[in-house]
C-alpha cells in the first residue's frame, strides 16, 4: 500500500533493475508530487541501448509492505502496463527471501501477497529495438486523419434520437468517469459537445476487475447505414495457421481508438454524463460499424502478410511460422508495420514464441484446436435456466463450440423447442438431460486436428428423426481416425417430411456443402460412410 492511495498497487519486483521506478501515468492519475532532477537520467535497456526519453523527475513515497513502512525514492518514467517496479535498491535494503523456483517472495517470515506475474509482460531481447511500439505514453497522441477514418452515415429520412437520460452511477463509478473525462480531454481524444443527440453511458467490469466505460449507442446504431466490409470467418482464420509450429500474439492497444472519426461526424458520437456532454474525436467502442472499420484498416496495412505469416481479427494479431528459426523475422515485420502506422501493442496481453495460443476463443497448437479452458469452466458452472432468456443465453454461448460437439442439434433439441414463439416455459426432465449431456460432451475437452490437404478425407453421416449429423475426419500417423469437425443441423419443415433414404441423402449433401472448402479442392477421393 502507498500512503494516500486506497487500493493495493500491482508491483513488479525486478532484480535486473538497478533502481526503483514509478509509471508516469500512474503518478499523474494519483496526483503524486514529482521532484525535478537536476540532471536528467539516461535509461539503458536490457539490450544495452539507450531509451529515447530521459528521466526528468523522481518521487518519494511511503510504502507499506506487510505492516512495515519504507520511504522509497522512485524514478518516474513510462512503464507501459506496470505501475511500480521495486529494483535492486529496495531488494538490498529490505533483503526479502525469494523462492526462485516458485517466484514467491516472503519478508520477515511473512509471505508478501504478490507473485511474479505473467500478465506484466516482457519484451524478448530480439524485439527490444521496437520497445516504442509497446509505449502507453506514445499511444496517447491523437491519431491523424487518414483514408480509414470512421464515417457515420444516417439512413435518409431517419429521425434523430432524443437526448438520453444520465444513468445513475455508484460513487466509485462517478470517480472513474471523472478520471476518464479528465484524461481523455488531456489527450485530446474527446471534447465538450453541443450535439443535439447524446447517448447514455455505463460501466462494465473487465477481467482484471477494473471498469470500462461503454456508451450505449443502440439508438444511433439503429439509424446508421451498415458498413458492408466482410468480417473474417473464424474457421478460415484458424485453417490458415494449420501448418504452424510456433506463434506470437499481439493485442492492439485500445484498438478502436486508433482510428479518427471522420471530420464533421464527431457530434454523432456524443455521450451524456453528470459532468456534461462530450464527443469523441477517435472511434469509440460500441459503434455499429467500428469492427468493420478497424478490420478494413488492419487488412490493408497487413495485406501482403495475411494468410502467410499473419491472421488478424479486429485488434488481435496472430503471427505464425512453420519454422521456428523464421519466427523472430516474422514478428519484426509486424512490429515494423505497427510502428510505421503509429499503432501500439499492449504488452501485458502479448505472447511471444509460444507453442500454444488462445485466439478467437480457441486453443491452437500444432496438433489441433480445442476449447478454451475458461469457456469450458463457464459452461460447466452454468446453472439450470429458469426462464427463456436464460435458455437463449446458454444456447448462444455453447453454439460457438458446436463444431466440437457431435450431434449437437439432436441433443439440444429440447432446449431449442423451449425458445419457440408462444411456447410456455417448462423445464422438464428431458430439458435437464439435454442440458447435462451438453455439459458432459464439453467436459471431455475434445481436440480437433488441423485438416491436411495431402491426406484423404473421411466423411461419416447420419440422419435421425429430428436432425442430421456428420463427422469429417482424417487418419493420423497412429492409424486411427481423428475428427476435424462435427456438423449437426435440424430439419426445416419440408425436410422433416422426407423418408429415411432421402434424409440420409440430405445428410450427405449438407455435409459436402458445409465442408466444401476442404472437399471441393482435394485431388484425393473422399470416402463417405452412411448407415443406410
Amino acid at each position: 500500500m502507498v500512503k494516500g492511495i486506497m487500493d493495493p498497487i500491482p508491483t513488479l519486483v525486478d532484480s535486473g533493475s538497478s533502481k526503483n521506478f514509478l509509471d508516469i501515468n500512474f503518478a499523474q492519475k494519483n496526483k503524486i508530487p514529482l521532484t525535478p532532477l537536476v540532471n536528467p537520467r539516461t535509461v539503458i535497456a536490457i539490450d544495452g541501448k539507450e531509451l529515447p526519453n530521459k528521466i526528468k523527475n523522481k518521487a518519494t513515497l511511503e510504502v507499506e509492505i506487510e505492516g512495515w513502512t519504507f520511504d522509497i525514492t522512485f524514478f518516474v518514467m513510462d512503464l507501459g502496463d506496470t505501475d511500480m517496479i521495486l529494483g535492486l535498491d529496495w531488494l538490498q535494503e529490505a533483503d526479502p527471501d525469494i523462492n526462485w523456483k516458485t517466484l514467491e517472495i516472503s519478508w520477515k517470515g511473512r509471505p508478501i501477497t504478490a507473485k511474479a506475474g505473467k500478465d506484466l509482460g516482457t519484451i524478448p531481447e530480439e524485439f527490444m529495438e521496437f520497445i516504442d511500439v509497446f509505449s502507453e505514453e506514445l499511444f496517447k497522441k491523437l491519431p491523424e486523419h487518414w483514408s480509414f477514418d470512421c464515417n457515420i452515415d444516417f439512413q435518409e429520412g431517419s429521425d434523430l434520437p432524443k437526448p438520453a437520460k444520465v444513468y445513475p452511477l455508484s460513487p466509485i463509478e462517478s470517480r472513474t468517469i471523472k478520471e476518464f473525462i479528465d484524461q481523455e480531454l488531456a489527450d485530446g481524444k474527446i471534447r465538450p459537445s453541443k450535439s443535439p443527440i447524446a447517448s447514455p453511458c455505463f460501466f462494465v467490469k473487465k477481467k482484471d476487475g477494473s471498469l470500462r466505460l461503454v456508451t450505449d449507442y443502440r439508438k444511433i446504431n439503429n439509424i446508421t447505414i451498415p458498413d458492408q466490409f466482410p468480417m473474417p470467418l473464424q474457421v478460415e482464420l484458424v485453417d490458415q495457421v494449420k501448418n504452424a509450429k510456433i506463434y506470437s500474439k499481439l493485442d492492439l492497444r485500445w484498438g478502436f481508438n486508433n482510428i479518427r472519426i471522420k471530420e464533421g461526424d464527431e457530434w454523432k458520437t456524443a455521450f451524456r454524463t453528470a459532468y456534461g456532454i462530450y464527443e469523441y474525436l477517435v472511434m469509440p467502442f460500441g459503434l455499429k460499424n467500428a469492427p468493420a472499420v478497424l478490420q478494413r484498416m488492419m487488412n490493408n496495412i497487413f495485406r501482403h502478410l495475411l494468410g502467410v505469416t499473419v491472421v488478424v481479427y479486429i485488434d488481435d494479431i496472430l503471427i505464425f511460422s512453420e519454422k521456428e528459426e523464421d519466427h523472430a523475422k516474422h514478428v519484426k515485420e509486424v512490429l515494423k508495420i505497427l510502428r510505421e502506422n503509429n499503432l501500439y501493442a499492449k504488452l501485458s496481453k502479448c505472447e511471444f514464441f509460444v507453442k500454444r495460443v488462445i485466439f478467437l476463443g480457441l486453443v491452437i497448437t500444432p496438433e489441433g484446436i480445442s476449447m478454451e479452458e475458461e469457456k469450458i469452466k463457464a459452461i460447466m458452472d452454468w446453472g439450470a435456466p429458469r426462464k427463456i432468456k436464460e435458455v437463449q443465453a446458454f444456447l448462444g454461448f455453447v453454439n460457438f463450440y458446436r463444431r466440437f460437439i457431435a450431434e449437437f442439434s439432436k441433443i439440444a433439441r429440447p432446449l431449442h423447442d423451449l425458445t419457440r414463439k408462444d411456447t410456455r416455459f417448462e423445464w422438464n426432465q428431458e430439458c435437464q438431460q439435454a442440458f447435462e449431456e451438453i455439459k458432459k460432451r464439453v467436459s471431455q475437452d475434445p481436440v480437433l486436428i488441423h485438416p491436411d490437404p495431402d491426406k484423404p478425407f473421411i466423411l461419416e453421416t447420419d440422419a435421425s428423426g429430428i436432425a442430421i449429423g456428420a463427422i469429417l475426419s482424417q487418419r493420423g500417423e497412429d492409424g486411427y481416425l481423428h475428427p476435424i469437425a462435427y456438423l449437426s443441423k435440424s430439419y426445416n419443415d419440408a425436410q422433416r417430411n422426407y423418408d429415411t433414404a432421402n434424409k440420409e441423402l440430405l445428410a450427405i449433401v449438407e455435409s459436402l456443402k458445409h465442408w466444401g472448402i476442404y472437399l471441393e479442392g482435394t485431388i484425393l477421393p473422399v470416402t463417405v460412410f452412411t448407415d443406410h
